[in-house]
């Protein structure tokens, strides 16, 4: 048994009281719009896209006790999968996830539109319109395993120029998103390279760790700040000096999807592990070996094997591009 198999993280971070922003203002519950009457761009910052993703929580509490406020356009905070969030148990941490279904694997119209229920469909639903409006959203999710903490920004050039400006993480991933289902980074327009809509997506680093918050505050601020929502002032005074380091930007080119319950890695990966040889053996998926299909492969966000199931990815392989 690899240690991955056996991690369990400790739950040093708990989840914030989000009660007094239940109501909102949008009609739609845990949303607030902040509308500066002003000509210009509709932001939007979520968290909890899964339940017991709590960072992102904790960053959305800090920007409502700050007062923050757009000088121009839209300013949306959300919480997302509040059904799941509702039930976290720091001692069955991973139970609240969510509900029924992952909410960040139904973001396509023909999965929205189907006749299908389920708590997460319901509340995608709800968020369909909203998130068709916005034109920059940053998604604040965490992760299992302690990796380095890392922004997801899709295949568009526009994401990786943002992502690059905001400046953390100091990893940047260009993937095409997952087989199981689309997310919601990746919603119509954000995917569409005719459009300006432009969406992120960042790994916080590990579940329930104060880095994580930390993590998480700093790239909202950071975005909030290139989107033009609070000034380089406003950050300073919040944020560490030393916050923003070096970005290096991997290009994944494999998703490896598991396709058997036999799932295991061959070593003790954490992520962003380069791998010098090409052919090198790296995990088993049942009878079958997954190798390295090139020199000096990255590894980015390799699952944890016991929490690993057929159709989810396994780890995603990638080369250093910048």
């Amino acid at each position: 048994m690899t240690k991955s198999e056996g991690f369990k993280p400790t739950v040093a971070v708990l989840p914030p009281d989000i009660s007094a922003y239940r109501d909102g203002n949008t009609g739609i519950p845990y949303v607030t719009t902040f509308d500066s009457g002003k000509p210009g761009p509709h932001v939007m910052v979520n968290a909890l896209t899964h339940g017991n993703e709590l960072c992102g929580a904790h960053a959305l509490c800090f920007l409502f006790e700050q007062n923050v406020r757009p000088p121009k356009g839209k300013l949306t905070l959300s919480f997302a999968n509040v059904a799941a969030f509702s039930r976290f148990d720091k001692h069955q941490p991973f139970a609240s996830r969510f509900v029924d279904e992952d909410f960040n694997r139904l973001w396509n119209d023909e999965v929205l539109d189907d006749a299908r229920q389920s708590q997460e469909l319901a509340r995608a639903r709800e968020f369909r319109p909203l998130v068709a409006r916005v034109d920059y959203l940053l998604d604040i999710h965490s992760m299992h395993l302690p990796s380095p903490a890392l922004v997801l920004t899709g295949l568009q050039e526009r994401s990786l120029r943002l992502a690059q400006a905001v400046g953390i993480p100091s990893y940047v991933v260009l993937d095409e998103g997952h087989q199981a289902g689309r997310r919601m980074r990746d919603y119509n327009a954000f995917s569409d390279p005719h459009s300006a809509k432009t969406a992120l997506l960042v790994e916080c680093g590990q579940h329930w760790v104060q880095s994580s918050v930390d993590v998480a505050r700093a790239t909202a601020l950071y975005f909030l700040r290139e989107c033009g929502i609070v000034d380089a002032e406003f950050c300073a005074a919040h944020l560490p000096v030393s916050e923003k380091q070096p970005q290096t930007v991997v290009e994944v080119s494999t998703p490896v999807t598991i396709t058997s319950t036999e799932f295991r890695f061959a070593e003790d990966y954490r992520g962003f592990e380069t791998i010098k040889e090409a052919g090198s053996l790296i995990a088993y998926d049942g009878d079958q070996e997954i190798r390295t299909p090139y020199d000096d492969c990255v590894l980015v966000m390799p699952t944890a094997t016991e929490r690993a199931k057929p159709g989810q990815t396994g780890v995603r392989l990638g080369r250093v591009i910048a």
